[in-house]
């Protein structure tokens, strides 16, 4: 029961809530942009909505699969924070997601502005993902897998998020046309640069 108590020791209903905010902002970003105009993300969360247009799985669910999987091979280089953060912002995600998908999208009419989308996208996937990072968590396994890879490979960490991120838009090319996967390339970049900015602000 003590090791029990110990796992939650430093979860606080403040960084709690702060990692939902953060799930909250992201899938809604995902769910109104991402997955109406074609415009998509790299790694975890552009596979789940991958498996979404291929073969109708919800990304409430598979997100937390995928997720799983990759912290269970990420654990041991992770501290035990991050795994409970993580966790935490996981089932976030997920549940987010979910209630999201019981209404119609905001302004469906951004399918048909993939520039528009891109940015916008790149906005919240940014300001969501950089809220939880700074509460040492992340919403996706990419973190954790991205971390795990590089040691076990001595490759950069960066490269293995740009390897991730190409593979899965290469793969996304079976649902969204090139000019789209370009548009994705592009809010990859912000969406990136986005969160390092969030996660250094004071």
């Amino acid at each position: 029961m003590k090791k029990f108590r110990d796992l939650f020791e430093f979860v606080t209903i403040g960084s709690v809530l702060r990692i939902l905010a953060g799930c909250l902002i992201l899938t809604f970003g995902l769910y109104n942009i991402h997955a109406l105009s074609g415009v998509t993300e790299g790694g975890v969360l552009g596979l789940t909505l991958l498996l979404d247009n291929l073969f109708g799985l919800s990304p409430a669910w598979t997100s937390l699969v995928l997720n799983g999987l990759c912290y269970l091979f990420g654990w041991r280089t992770l501290g035990k924070k991050f795994l409970v953060n993580s966790a935490i912002a996981a089932v976030g995600y997920a549940g987010f997601y979910a209630i999201f998908e019981c209404f119609p999208p905001v302004y469906p009419g951004i399918a048909e502005m993939p520039l528009l989308a891109s940015i916008l996208g790149a906005v919240f996937v940014g300001v969501g993902v950089g809220l939880c990072v700074r509460e040492e968590s992340a919403p996706s396994g990419d973190d954790s897998l991205a971390l795990s890879l590089s040691k076990l490979t001595g490759v950069g960490i960066q490269w293995v998020y740009l390897i991730s991120d190409l593979t899965v838009l290469t793969l996304s090319l079976v649902y969204i046309p090139l000019t789209r996967i370009l548009y994705s390339l592009l809010t990859v970049v912000l969406s990136g640069q986005i969160i390092g900015w969030v996660q250094k602000i004071k």
